[in-house]
Order: structure tokens, then sequence, then C-alpha cells
């Protein structure tokens, strides 16, 4: 029977805007079923995985479930969150593609290429690097959600190295404006230097591909910005060692949260993403979202007599943070609570689960890019005797909330859906 629901919305968490009349996306949205929870719930505030440190969504999940940041790799959960197959020794990469001014000077004009990129694209140009590179190692290179992808090289291989997106670097942000070779992090390492050789030799036929290849000329000859490049980062040769969560189901669709769900024990429940047909990436992503909490809820109603806690993650809300998009990310805010928030309003009082909400990180639209700044959590027990008061949830609200600060590790133990 189920007992909670965990309802993480990435990127949530953002700073006063201007264009909102210096609030958040959350200040100024119609939330009225989120705010029922909150009116009867609790909120505070969380650091996922510590203070003054600027989290990626692998690095704030895999705390949030208490986790050490050392049991998994960003790549080995992006691989393991497709259809490639994994042995040990086997690096696994998250990579991007991206646009660079030219192969030799490695500029970068854009880390996603503009988000426009269509499934079609992606697929026939990963083809043309899986037909095309020549190394003396076998590897496989698969593209996922719009500009996403993985790659991994069989064999064995070290993941002591660095990745080419160096964007985030230990808990810190920074805009990475020219893309640098692979490196070996520790020089008197044999198999680093050997691993760093080859995937610096994929990296350079990769771009040569990509750049003369007959879809990237049509983009630029349209005024597009050309998918000539792969960024990479997440390096692992490890399975990860989380802790196990057998008696959860996750509703995840992204790579990156479907191998995180696998490695943590969980029964996945997913679906898949619509194909981005044409230019407007945010029409892609709306259809995505709605899709996405009308899934959450058939796996609720699917999963809720055999369960007894259900993960839901929600990608899009992290898109409008990096794209400086305030009113976009409000608007995706109030679809989730119209459509998924709704339906557990109703049921959850009934029922008699208790209900979490909270992000693995902010994306403030201002800064384009994730932050050090807490996020909010909201945290509803129907069987606690809290008499309704008028709340929004908000990250301001989110501050004075009974509920105080707290760190990611210790969200589930805080909430009970932990011993």
């Amino acid at each position: 029977m189920l007992k909670g629901v965990l309802v993480v919305i990435d990127g949530m968490g953002d700073l006063p805007h201007k264009l909102l009349g210096n609030q958040t996306p959350l200040d100024v949205a119609e939330i009225p079923n989120m705010d029922f929870f909150a009116a009867r719930g609790e909120m505070g505030y969380m650091y996922t995985v510590r203070p003054n440190f600027v989290p990626e969504s692998d690095e704030a999940i895999v705390s949030m479930f208490g986790n050490e940041l050392i049991s998994s790799t960003r790549g080995q959960l992006e691989a393991r969150g497709t259809d490639i197959s994994l042995t040990r020794g086997d690096l696994a990469l998250r990579a991007n593609f991206a646009t660079i001014k030219n192969c030799e000077k490695g500029e970068i004009l854009d880390r996603r290429v503009g988000r426009t990129l269509t499934t079609e694209e992606a697929e026939e140009l990963a083809d043309a690097i899986m037909e095309k590179v020549d190394l003396p190692v076998k590897f496989e290179f698969q593209p996922t959600v719009q500009h996403r992808a993985a790659l991994v090289f069989k064999g064995g291989f070290s993941d002591n190295i660095s990745g080419n997106d160096a964007t985030y670097i230990e808990g810190k942000s920074r805009e990475m404006k020219k893309a640098s070779l692979v490196k070996p992090l520790d020089e008197d390492d044999e198999n680093a230097r050997y691993t760093s050789n080859v995937v610096n030799e994929f990296l350079k036929q990769a771009c040569e591909i990509l750049d003369s290849h007959p879809i990237n000329l049509e983009r630029k000859k349209k005024g597009l910005m050309p998918a000539n490049y792969l960024l990479i980062r997440g390096p692992g040769i490890e399975p990860p060692k989380l802790k196990q969560y057998k008696n959860w189901v996750g509703i995840s669709y992204m790579p990156l949260e479907i191998g995180f769900v696998k490695a943590s024990g969980m029964k996945l429940y997913s679906f898949g993403y619509p194909r981005l047909k044409k230019l407007d990436a945010y029409d892609n992503l709306y259809a995505g979202l709605r899709r996405a909490c009308k899934y959450a809820i058939k796996g609720l109603k699917k999963n809720r007599k055999t369960s007894e806690y259900i993960y839901i993650h929600l990608k899009e809300t992290d898109v409008p943070g990096h794209d400086n998009k305030p009113l976009e990310k409000k608007q995706m805010l109030e679809l989730i609570d119209k459509i998924l928030f709704k339906y557990l309003r109703k049921v959850a009082p009934k029922n008699q689960f208790k209900v979490v909400v909270t992000a693995d990180h902010s994306t403030p639209c201002r800064m384009k890019d994730h932050s050090s700044d807490p996020v909010p959590v909201l945290f509803y027990d129907p069987k606690k005797e809290i008499i309704p008061k008028e709340k929004h949830f908000s990250e301001s609200e989110a501050r004075k909330g009974s509920l105080k600060r707290m760190l990611g590790k210790d969200l589930l133990k805080k909430v009970g859906f932990v011993k």
C-alpha cells in the first residue's frame, strides 16, 4: 500500500527576476493544488548536496537518496538509461551535441545546438559517427533526447580522466568558452594516458565528420547552428554502488533518471519521449511535460496498491532556467499543478499517503545555469492534524517554514520515507 510520493521538479528553485517584478517563477505561479498541500503541510529548504556547492542533477539525486557522490558517475547513469549493454571496464560518458566555430580553434558557440536539433537529425549524425569514426577499439554512441547522447568505449579503460566539458567542476559552475582536450588526471597512470588519447582521437574524428555532414551544411544554409562537436563529461567505468530501494517505483523518462532508478533497485515506470520534429524545442518540451504528468498519474494508479513509495522526476522546468525564460518556467509549473497535483490533491488525503515536493537544484533564469542556492521543500502528511493556514509554495515561504534547513542526505529520513 502506498505510503508516500516524492515529486522532484528539476531546476525549480530560482531567484527574483525583473521580468516577474523581482519575484521568482514560483512566487508568481498560480499553483492552487500545491498551495493546498502547503496550507496543510510543512515547508523548509534544502541544500541537496551541501552549502556552497553547485550540483549537477546526478549529484543531487544521488545525495537525496542517501548516497555518497563517489558511489556513481554521470556517464554510468546516463548509459544505463539507454539500451547500451555495459560490462565492468567499459568507459561511459554523457555527451552533448554542441556547436563549435571550427574543429581547430575549439571556440564553443552553443552547448546545445540552439535547442533546434531534431531527433531525426541527431539519429543520422549518430549513424555517421558509428559508421565513419575509425578507432582500434569498439565504441557505442547513442543519441537520447534532443541534444543529449551517451557514449561508451568497450574494454578495459580508465575513468581517471577529465571530460572536455568543464562547465561544472567540483561543485562550481562556470561558463565554458573553449573546448579542451581530455586529459589524464594522473600523468603517471599509463591507462589514463591511453584512454585520454583514444577519447581525443574519437572527438577529433567526430568533429571532422560532423562539420562536413550534409545535415550540418544544410543547417548552416538555413541559418541554424550546426551540430558539429561533442561535449563529454562524467567518465565512469564502475557499476554504480547505490542504496537499494526495492519497495519504490521510479517514474522517470530521461536517461539519467532512468539509469538512477535502475541502479537503485526501483521498479521503472517509463515512456518514450516525444520526438523533436520541428525547430521549436519548447513545443516539444510542453508535449513531453504533459505526457510525463499524465503518465505519472497512470503510474500512481497502477502501482498505488503494490508499492510503498513512488519517485516522480519532471525534467522540463530546468530548461527555461538555462535559457533565461522565467515566464516559461512559470507556465510549466502551472501545467504541472493543473495536471499532476490536481490528481494528487484528490487522492492523497483520501488514501492517506504523504506527498513531498522539491527540486534537485536551483537553476536561476537570470544566471542561465545551476546555482548553489537551496531548493524549497514541501511536506504533506494527511495523518498529522494541521489546521489549514493559507500559504503559497515558494522559495521565500519555504525559508520561513517549520522544517527549516536540511541537507539532501537527510530528506528521506526527515519525512519518514526511510528509517
